[in-house]
């Protein structure tokens, strides 16, 4: 995709209206996690050291189109304050005449953050009059949020429809590029690590990743209906209803010659709360009355011999219930492998982020997604709304 960034145009004395992603976890009024304001800080500080007046907006947590007081701004102001160096002025409204005239009163580096973009139920709906309004605001539009590029919402597509000059951040575009290059010319061997719960969410990434992977390696959840499609019994563990949909794939990374490394052992209980009995089987031994939350220690040497021959990997999915830490495990020991591999790293996002972060991994990966939901329908080959309504470089001199 050859799409404008920020810095093809010129933002001088301009007001900027940016998407960002400050959809944060907070606890007690207070940032736990400020990994997505650190992501956006290079775009807004270019921005900024070029003269213009910023107005930022950013949905948090899901109030549903109605106004949630605990998913507020107000604790992202205060963090971006503090991160940014400079005062942040966090307005109630996202949109009506009193955002409007503190808007047109601002000067050049001058900093707005907007209330969170979801307590209208315009937002999510990409309702018009609502995108319109929002762009009443800018005269420039900025996507840097990643993490919802996969959503038609109005300020992510809406608003392009009015604006008519709309250009990426330095995020998504960092985001397209180390994407598209491992898509389009992955230094090989090139193997994916794919977890988590549902075979349904990954169908199409193993569909697109089968054409130009080495090997995928199954973990998580969804490995038992992998599992269940070889004809083992899984007992109480995870099965999606997709059994044929995953037999015919099987066939199909056989027939193309893919590697399809599946779990040789699993840590089963009675209980994946962590509170019950809980041991490592083989994968063809998994008792009736138990299910399968980790791979065992087997399927980690297993796994990390097939990581360690690797010059491309891509990761996306714990191994196991990872938020219980017994049975963390096989989550932490691939973090450590890929972590150790002597190639590209793409961690594409959610709990492997978090696994790669509580690892203090993160500096060792090549490059870490913002975008889960984003990063896998990328990797599908699906087409991101919010990257599509941007504008393309050789148009910019028509509209500018």
């Amino acid at each position: 995709m050859n799409k404008a960034t920020v810095r093809d145009i010129d933002v001088n004395g301009k007001r900027v209206l940016m998407r960002v992603d400050f959809n944060v976890p907070v606890k007690n009024g207070v940032v736990t996690d400020d990994t997505r304001i650190q992501a956006a800080l290079p775009t807004i500080k270019y921005i900024l050291n070029h003269n213009a007046k910023l107005i930022l907006m950013s949905h948090r947590g899901r109030p549903k189109g109605k106004v949630i007081p605990e998913m507020n701004m107000d604790p992202v102001a205060k963090r971006l304050e503090e991160v940014l160096g400079k005062p942040v002025t966090k307005l109630n409204e996202c949109v009506g005449e009193e955002v409007k005239k503190k808007v047109m009163a601002m000067k050049p580096g001058d900093v707005i953050l907007l209330e969170n973009t979801r307590f209208y139920p315009g937002e999510k709906k990409n309702d018009p009059e609502f995108a319109k309004k929002l762009a009443s605001l800018g005269e420039v539009y900025v996507n840097d949020a990643f993490g919802t590029a996969h959503r038609a919402h109005a300020s992510t597509v809406g608003v392009t429809e009015y604006i008519p000059v709309c250009v990426s951040g330095f995020l998504i575009e960092k985001e397209l590029k180390e994407l598209g290059k491992m898509l389009t010319n992955p230094e090989k061997p090139f193997y994916a690590i794919l977890g988590g719960a549902k075979v349904k969410d990954k169908i199409g990434v193993i569909d697109n990743l089968a054409n130009i992977c080495d090997g995928i390696l199954i973990g998580g959840g969804m490995a038992f209906t992998f599992l269940k499609a070889e004809g083992y019994e899984i007992g109480k563990s995870l099965l999606d209803p997709n059994l044929d949909r995953v037999k015919k794939i099987m066939k199909t990374l056989s027939e193309k010659g893919v590697i399809l490394a599946l779990p040789v052992d699993v840590v089963v209980t009675d209980d994946p709360k962590g509170e019950g009995t809980s041991k490592t089987v083989d994968a063809d031994k998994i008792p009736a009355d138990m299910m399968g939350v980790d791979i065992g220690p087997k399927t980690i040497e297993k796994f990390s011999s097939l990581i360690s021959m690797a010059k491309t990997i891509f990761w996306n999915g714990p191994m196991g219930i990872f938020e219980v830490n017994e049975f963390a495990t096989g989550t932490k020991a691939v973090a450590q492998a890929v972590a150790k591999m002597n190639g590209v790293s793409v961690i594409g996002g959610g709990d492997s982020v978090a696994a790669v972060k509580e690892a203090g991994l993160s500096d060792k990966m090549t490059h870490i997604s913002t975008g889960g939901g984003a990063s896998l329908e990328f990797i599908e080959g699906k087409e991101l709304p919010g990257i599509a309504a941007l504008t393309d470089k050789e148009k910019l001199p028509i509209v500018m």
